[in-house]
């Protein structure tokens, strides 16, 4: 028991000590290039989890890719129309669960 109490005290302290390294290395200012990449990469990030779930979608066969099609788009519309990842990603979710479920 001591030892997993250890281990998960270690764990919380690394994690923490990486999350508030950041702000105290760069007190006075920030970087361009750090300001650079906090622009860039949530979008990269977006796009490459997109590649990532898309990426065996059998296009050539039966149903022919439209559960993920509609599901992207509803998670598209959502995001558009309410501006919240949360809200567009659970929808997109149940949308391709609901359409492999019933419909495909």
């Amino acid at each position: 028991m001591n030892h997993a109490a250890l281990l998960v005290a270690v764990m919380a302290l690394a994690t923490a000590l990486l999350r508030f390294l950041p702000f105290l290395v760069f007190q006075k200012s920030v970087p361009p290039y750090v300001l650079y990449l906090g622009r860039v990469l949530p979008s990269a990030i977006i796009g490459m989890l997109v590649v990532y779930c898309l990426r065996s979608t059998a296009v050539f066969t039966a149903p022919f890719g439209i559960p993920e099609l509609l599901a992207a788009l509803a998670v598209v519309v959502l995001q558009v129309w309410r501006r919240s990842a949360l809200l567009s990603i659970l929808a997109g979710t149940v949308v391709y669960m609901v359409l492999i479920q019933l419909a495909f």
